[in-house]
């Protein structure tokens, strides 16, 4: 089995020398575990792992490519999650996604913006308060509706992380 934390549920050696011990190296990574009776704390959704230290901070794993707040550099969004590149925001070019972490949402606001009229909340970072986007609450038009519930955040506030070659 593999992991998303790299090679951590395979075995040192070829085969593993028993059942017991492959199921208990594999048992905290593996999702079909997840519904187990013997889990006694609640599952964490896919592709996201929340850490003790800094419970408000979700982490995404490290084997995919993310982005994170350039100032913090914590974890904004998946590569998976972005739907474009071929936004723009007040500060320059942005990009839209399905979803994001590690976001706060202000109240939401009706504004003009390039496409019409949206209702909109702007989104920070959780851990240094930086507004990085907005998030579409309500689109006013038919041919905006795809926007609903979509994140924006822009290039000026994020970096591109892990496996960017």
């Amino acid at each position: 089995m593999v992991c998303c934390e790299g090679d951590m549920c395979s075995p040192p050696n070829p085969t593993p020398t028993t059942a017991l011990t492959c199921v208990l190296r594999c048992f905290p990574c593996e999702p079909t575990w997840a519904g187990s009776p013997f889990l006694h704390r609640p599952p964490t959704p896919p592709m996201v792992r929340m850490t003790r230290s800094k419970t408000f901070q979700a982490y995404l794993p490290s084997c995919h490519r993310t982005y994170s707040c350039i100032h913090c550099r914590a974890h904004l969004a998946n590569h998976d999650e972005l739907i474009s590149k071929s936004f723009q925001g007040s500060q320059g070019r942005a990009y839209l996604f399905n979803s994001v972490v590690n976001v706060g949402c202000g109240p939401a606001e009706e504004r003009v913006l390039l496409t019409g009229l949206h209702a909109v909340a702007d989104i920070y970072c959780e851990n240094c308060k930086t507004t990085l986007g907005w998030k579409y609450e309500h689109a006013f038009e038919s041919s905006q509706k795809y926007k609903e519930g979509k994140f924006i955040i822009e290039l000026a506030h994020m970096i591109k992380d892990n496996g960017w070659d």
